[in-house]
């Protein structure tokens, strides 16, 4: 009863294909290919870093930390402000059902 039954397939269900016959192939020597002329590197300009950029960057990243943080911030007060008001919304229903009780 708790034997898995194993199906019998008497006759394969797919197309057959005769096993492929491999032959030998003969490899000739070559002249062998010349070597890859070196390529020059590129020229990329070279970002030299003043006092004055590294200010400037400096006061970008304070910015964007200060946004980042204060929007952060406020959906965090939205969630504590939305979850303080649906207590008191569900303290009010349940004042109002157990009042309703009680005067029948």
């Amino acid at each position: 009863m708790f034997q898995p039954k194993i199906p019998t397939m008497p006759q394969p269900s797919g197309l057959v294909t005769p096993p492929a016959v491999v032959r030998p192939t003969t490899i000739t020597q070559g002249t062998p290919a010349p070597a890859p002329a070196a390529a020059p590197e590129p020229s990329r300009p070279v970002v030299q870093l003043t006092p004055g950029t590294a200010v400037a960057l400096v006061g970008a990243g304070t910015a964007v930390v200060l946004v980042v943080g204060t929007v952060l911030v406020s959906l965090l007060l939205a969630v504590a402000v939305t979850s303080a008001s649906v207590a008191v919304c569900a303290v009010v229903l349940r004042s109002l059902i157990a009042s309703d009780a009680k005067r029948r």
